[in-house]
């Protein structure tokens, strides 16, 4: 079983950075999945990216390419999401989840509020 703790939010202004992190205990291979997902008020939980744990390979929704970065430090057991140049349609409830096998995030961290404003 894998425990998710996440970090890291709060307000900032267009244009600005914030940094989210996550850490996790519990068993974690090299093959897992960290990924990170977001939910806005109204709107559908939306995948933002992720990173494998062992190779560091990560993948973006095209909404964020360019913008974030995920990052892991395998030392600590923690992934960061890294935001940069922040729009208000940014803001939402970000969370992050691990991949342990198969499609599906099968572990989720509590949450992290992320506004941005105008």
């Amino acid at each position: 079983q894998v425990q998710l703790v996440e970090s890291g939010g709060g307000l900032v202004q267009a244009g600005g950075s914030l940094r989210l992190s996550c850490a996790a205990s519990g068993r974690i291979l090299s093959s897992y999945a960290m990924g990170w997902f977001r939910q806005a008020p109204g709107k559908e939980r939306e995948f933002v990216g992720r990173i494998i744990w062992g190779g560091g390979i990560t993948a973006y929704a095209d909404s964020v390419k360019g913008r974030f970065t995920i990052s892991r430090d395998n030392t600590k057991n923690t992934v960061y999401l890294q935001m940069n140049s922040l729009k208000p349609e940014d803001t939402a409830v970000y969370y992050c989840a691990t991949r342990t096998g198969g499609y599906q995030y099968d572990y989720w961290g509590q949450g992290a509020q992320v506004t941005v404003a105008s």
